[in-house]
């Protein structure tokens, strides 16, 4: 669970966070060094596969059933994500990001949490 104060965080600050911190603060599962990737994701599939396929089916919905948000929740944030998009704070926002070199590879995509802080207020 994210926790209110940490969902705040994020949300509001729009910070970039490492895979150190993401693990910590339990947004992760966990952070794996790159040269140890693939063979952790081998280990790990070759483990689930041993499992009856019936019982990790039942698992995952078990799990869904408890911690995912309703459709009606889903399509609540989805319709006020809209809303916001569509505000002219956000167009001007996005056309400033652009100029910046949104969607091009460099330091506006590379550090888009430090360039979203940069971004002055639009009211």
């Amino acid at each position: 669970m994210l926790g209110r104060g940490r969902a705040l965080e994020a949300v509001l600050t729009s910070a970039d966070f490492d895979a150190e911190l993401a693990e910590r603060y339990g947004w992760i599962n966990r952070a794996v060094p790159d040269a140890e990737l693939d063979e952790f994701v081998a280990g790990l599939a070759a483990r689930m596969g041993d499992f009856p396929r019936d019982a990790l089916i039942a698992a995952k919905a078990a799990i869904n059933a408890l911690t995912l948000p309703t459709p009606a929740d889903v399509r609540a944030d989805a319709a006020l994500f809209q809303q916001l998009v569509r505000s002219e704070a956000t167009r001007q926002r996005t056309a400033e990001l652009f100029e910046r070199g949104f969607q091009t590879r460099g330091p506006t995509e590379l550090d888009l949490g430090d360039v979203l802080g940069e971004l002055k207020a639009v009211d």
